[in-house]
């Protein structure tokens, strides 16, 4: 993977002839629905097994004892007494993660805008109970009917709280990603994206992506493009106590890692637990 800034443009041949048309700088296809992991886009079998293994014991699983909001960085003392005891959004020590999911997604950054629509989802959304159930829904829809009960009770089991998800694409056009944070069990969590993490370096199915200086629970793939392919894409999982965040990315061959790469970094900085060690 080139560390190299890409260019929209595709360079037209040296001693094109004057009578053909420039050749068109290829465009980045718009978001194939709500997908938000390779675990749901490989074959079906592996697929299932990533949902199932989710669900692998959930049943038994207690309620966590929230524990005293912690935010990364200690909020300043109040100025009145009328001044906000605490911060809007963080992370507790435990690992749960509180305020709004739009609040706890990277904000838009310099040299990007908002995106395409993710699907049904939006292109900067906290989804509602409602979206939470059609979420679960699209990750079912596609896999054989006599398995779909079993992995929609997976999630059922796992409790989807919280969902958000913002979509960017940079200035220059040559870059597009969606940024997802779910929310649900903290053991939950922790499984899945090991399922994801292990599909995508054990199975041969996919190139092994960059890594995540400071964060080692960051896990990124790339499928395998066809020789010559103009657009690659690029996804990547990590859990954080109780979120998973998912990064997709779409653009110019060939990606570009010194870009991408801080994109993950902020997001996961955003959201790190009080006391937690990289």
């Amino acid at each position: 993977m080139s560390d190299t800034t890409m260019n929209p443009a595709v360079p037209e041949p040296a001693q094109a002839p004057a009578d053909l048309p420039p050749v068109p700088a290829p465009q980045l296809p718009a978001p194939a629905g709500a997908r938000t992991g390779f675990a749901v886009r490989a074959t079906a079998s592996v697929a299932v097994a990533a949902l199932l293994g989710v669900g692998i014991g959930l049943g038994v699983l207690k309620a966590e004892d929230d524990g005293p909001a912690v935010s990364a960085a200690p909020a300043a003392p109040s100025a009145s007494p009328t001044a906000s005891a605490g911060p809007s959004f963080g992370a507790k020590q435990n690992g749960s993660h509180f305020g709004s999911m739009k609040d706890l997604l990277l904000p838009v950054p310099a040299g990007y805008h908002l995106g395409p629509d993710s699907g049904q989802f939006g292109n900067d959304t906290e989804l509602t109970e409602e979206q939470r159930k059609a979420w679960v829904e699209d990750e079912v829809r596609g896999l054989p009917v006599k398995l779909q009960d079993g992995v929609r009770k997976a999630w059922q089991e796992s409790a989807l709280k919280g969902g958000g998800v913002r979509s960017l694409v940079s200035d220059d056009s040559s870059l597009q990603a969606t940024v997802w944070l779910l929310q649900y069990h903290q053991t939950a969590v922790k499984a899945h994206d090991a399922w994801v993490a292990a599909l995508g370096s054990d199975s041969g199915l996919y190139r092994v992506g960059p890594q995540i200086p400071g964060h080692p629970e960051a896990h990124c793939f790339l499928p395998h493009a066809a020789p010559g392919a103009e657009i690659d894409e690029l996804e990547c999982s990590a859990a954080v106590g109780d979120l998973r965040v998912v990064l997709g990315v779409q653009g110019i061959a060939p990606l570009p890692k010194d870009r991408i790469v801080p994109l993950l970094a902020q997001q996961l900085d955003r959201l790190a637990v009080p006391g937690a060690s990289a």
